[in-house]
């Protein structure tokens, strides 16, 4: 059986430009939610993307559903496929990057496995996956579902959600959210440039950061 749904939104330019500068790192720091398993890794270095999500519920061994939805997916989309716990079957391949290439989407995270990670390199596709396999998935019109709510990496991902992923991890968060949480996370990557300055000039990282005090409590706590 197969499911499809309408795109979602797609994000302003100026809010893209944003997101892009905030590391999930960073985010990490004030946010314990939305990030996906670190198995799902960056096959390229030096990448960072945002995007809205656009999801792909992928199960078994069949992949017509993914080759419908590169059929629809715009320039800024991120591709979110749910492989339904499948990590013997690759979902995504050589052709298929080129498709998404062409499409100029942002970039693929796979919850599973992809093949021909040489072309996926050599055409410059952002992939986030937990690896590589030689079977692939075959288009055999089994099922599939397009923009519906999918897990992918341990998360919720809803169409349209906000994905900002680069080597360190993926983070989803809702639409509503995203633009504040990246001018916290930039304004906490500003801060880092002034932290640098002051350990050149010869203080110490726990009386720039707070360490130091927050033990000294945790001391005096102890003590009585």
């Amino acid at each position: 059986m197969f499911t499809l749904n309408a795109l979602p939104p797609q994000l302003s330019p100026g809010l893209v430009e944003k997101l892009i500068r905030a590391e999930p790192a960073t985010i990490g720091h004030f946010r314990d939610w939305g990030f996906m398993d670190p198995a799902i890794k960056a096959m390229q270095q030096d990448v960072r993307i945002a995007g809205p999500a656009v999801t792909v519920h992928q199960p078994g061994v069949d992949g017509t559903i993914i080759g419908y939805a590169l059929g629809q997916l715009r320039p800024g989309d991120v591709l979110v496929v749910d492989r339904c716990g499948d990590t013997r079957h690759a979902g995504f391949g050589g052709v298929v990057a080129y498709a998404a290439k062409v499409a100029r989407l942002a970039g693929v995270i796979i919850d599973g496995m992809v093949a021909d990670i040489g072309e996926i390199r050599r055409y410059g596709v952002p992939v986030w996956c937990r690896g590589v396999s030689s079977i692939t998935t075959k288009r055999i019109g089994l099922g599939g579902s397009f923009c519906i709510p999918v897990a992918c990496g341990g998360v919720a991902v809803r169409p349209g959600d906000v994905v900002i992923a680069d080597e360190c991890g993926v983070v989803v968060m809702d639409p509503a959210d995203a633009e504040a949480a990246a001018d916290r996370a930039i304004a906490m990557q500003d801060a880092e440039v002034k932290t640098r300055a002051r350990l050149d000039a010869g203080e110490k990282l726990p009386d720039i950061s707070g360490a130091n005090k927050v033990l000294e409590e945790a001391l005096a706590k102890q003590r009585g």
